[in-house]
């Protein structure tokens, strides 16, 4: 089995999975292996079906502003821990290659591995509700059919990112490519770093 197709299985288990209940305070359930890289994409995944869902009940027209407000700093920590998670697998993939010997015209990706994975993440979900949406009983057939148009790039665009995946992991593998990656350095969630929470001016 290819490294892509291993996380779209993880990642279709964990949105089904996610599903079961449907509930964003639902608590984390891993199968896999405590801190192996499945445990990690399978955590990857549930904070973003989390974050989902999250971010479909912040738009409720009448929602109450203090409700909204706690929700919108909840979305901000799971950016973060999503972040964080990212920059774990990347990581992994750092020492995994660490002693591969890197070809003299070598280039670099403009996108790491995980940033690539992140986004096969979301494209798992997006899958999962787009299908939704074709078979939804109370909507429309004309609302049916433009889903299925949908649903059909969506998977298109699954197997030409997991093929990006898996020709970037070998082209690093073999040296054509070589990893380099830079944390996000998010600045509005540090206490040190964003004027609003260590006292200075907001500008």
């Amino acid at each position: 089995m290819s490294f892509s197709r291993e996380c779209n299985v993880i990642f279709d288990k964990c949105v089904a999975d996610y599903h079961i209940t449907d509930n964003v305070d639902t608590k984390l359930n891993n199968p896999y292996e405590s801190n192996t890289l499945q445990w990690h994409l399978y955590k990857k995944n549930w904070i973003d079906a989390v974050q989902w869902h999250l971010e479909d009940i912040i738009r409720e027209p009448g929602i109450d502003p203090v409700k909204a407000l706690e929700i919108k700093r909840r979305i901000d920590a799971s950016n973060q821990d999503r972040t964080d998670l990212v920059e774990m697998i990347d990581s992994y993939f750092m020492e995994k290659y660490a002693g591969i010997k890197i070809a003299s015209d070598a280039t670099i990706n403009t996108e790491t591995p995980a940033w690539a994975i992140d986004r096969l993440s979301i494209l798992a979900l997006k899958i999962y509700h787009m299908k939704s949406e074709t078979l939804r009983a109370d909507a429309s057939d004309e609302h049916r059919g433009n889903c299925s148009k949908k649903l059909e790039i969506l998977l298109t665009q699954r197997e030409d990112l997991s093929l990006a995946i898996d020709t970037l992991l070998n082209d690093i593998e073999e040296g054509r490519k070589y990893m380099k990656f830079y944390k996000q350095m998010k600045m509005y969630n540090d206490p040190s770093l964003n004027p609003v929470l260590y006292g200075g001016k907001n500008s």
